[in-house]
Formats: C-alpha cells, sequence, structure tokens
C-alpha cells in the first residue's frame, strides 16, 4: 500500500512538473516567434538590398501568388517589388525553399524589373554539410546565377562556371545540395514568371 502511495506521490510531481515546462516553453516560444519571424525579415531585406542595390524599400505584391511545390504541395508566396528611392521598380525578391542533402534550405531570390535576368540569390537558412554542401553560399557558386535568364536552369557537371548562361556548374562532391538550389529556384521562378505575367505584372501587358 506504501509503496502504491509513493508511485501515486511521484506521478502526481511528474506531471505537475511536465506541465510547467511545457507551459514555460510554449510562452517562451509565443515570445521569441515574431522576434524570430522579424529577424528573418531583416535578413532577407538586407540580403536583397545586396542583390538590388538600387532598391530603397520592398512592397509586398498584393495580388495572390500561389505555386504547386516539388513535392505536389500548392502554397502561396509572398513576392516583394523592389522600389528605388525614386519610387521606381528596380526589380523583384521572394523567398523560396525546399529539401536539400541534410534538411530544408530557405533561399532569397532576386530577379531585374522585366523578369528576364536573375539578379542572384542568397541563404536564409541551411544545414547542408560543412565544407561540402554549405558551398552553395559562397560566391564562386552564386556567382552564377548572375545575370542567368530566368527561365528553366540546368544543372553540368562540368564547365566554366564564369560562364553566365543557363547552364549552372555543380559544386565538386555536392551535386546533390547544388541540384537542390537549381531545383528550387527553377521551381517557384518558372511559376511566378507566369503568373505575373498572366496578371499583368510584367512582360508585353504589363499594368503601368
Amino acid at each position: 500500500m506504501l509503496k502504491i502511495k509513493h508511485f501515486i506521490q511521484q506521478s502526481w510531481l511528474l506531471i505537475v512538473a511536465s506541465f510547467f515546462f511545457g507551459l514555460l516553453i510554449a510562452v517562451t516560444n509565443a515570445e521569441l516567434s515574431p522576434r524570430i519571424v522579424q529577424n528573418k525579415i531583416n535578413k532577407r531585406n538586407r540580403l536583397v538590398g545586396v542583390l538590388l542595390p538600387d532598391a530603397n524599400n520592398f512592397v509586398l505584391l498584393e495580388a495572390e501568388i500561389e505555386i504547386e511545390s516539388i513535392r505536389g504541395k500548392k502554397e502561396k508566396v509572398e513576392v516583394y517589388r523592389a522600389m528605388s528611392e525614386a519610387g521606381e521598380c528596380v526589380g523583384w525578391a521572394f523567398n523560396a525553399a525546399g529539401s536539400g542533402f541534410q534538411d530544408k534550405i530557405e533561399l532569397v531570390v532576386a530577379v531585374d524589373k522585366d523578369f528576364e535576368k536573375i539578379a542572384g540569390f542568397d541563404v536564409l537558412a541551411s544545414n547542408e554539410t560543412p565544407n561540402f554542401g554549405d558551398q552553395i553560399k559562397y560566391d564562386y557558386y552564386r556567382d552564377q546565377f548572375k545575370g542567368a535568364p530566368a527561365e528553366e536552369l540546368k544543372l553540368v557537371t562540368s564547365g566554366e562556371p564564369k560562364n553566365i548562361d543557363a547552364e549552372i556548374v555543380a559544386i565538386s562532391g555536392a551535386t546533390v545540395s547544388s541540384e537542390a538550389v537549381v531545383e528550387i529556384i527553377n521551381n517557384f521562378l518558372t511559376q511566378i514568371k507566369e503568373q505575373m505575367q498572366q496578371k499583368g505584372l510584367i512582360g508585353n501587358d504589363k499594368q503601368e
């Protein structure tokens, strides 16, 4: 009987302690979440500011853009119009994400105002293998995208990275990570471009 009573007492203490710590974690996450989101927004704006140096601020596009992810899931994408100090559109930017070799890769992608050339991309978040897959952050790989056509890109295992075209040379020893970046950009870029053309935001039927 004493053992049962002791067990109940210990169980009660464990339940209370679990509830307390669970509540503490929930409150902490609730307090940190807005800060984390804001930090990510600040980082995105900073990175896009480098990719589109003439941009003074970024305005969220009101038109709804929805794409189909590589896995077939529908998701809404926030597209931002990059504006100069004079109030002119100097480009577009959007977040793009997908699976990498280790984990999810989150990118920010920028294109020119006509959506004809890629201004570049940068990495918002990635856990790719150090000294291998994480070279997607390195300039020598990212520079291949600057000025490349805003269309379907192709990953190749050999070539001259300094040649700016639709062919992206893979990182040696990190083909999976290289391919992941190209797939992510292709998937988001082509669908966003098509929908923006349909909505008259870019192209010959662009709304003034």
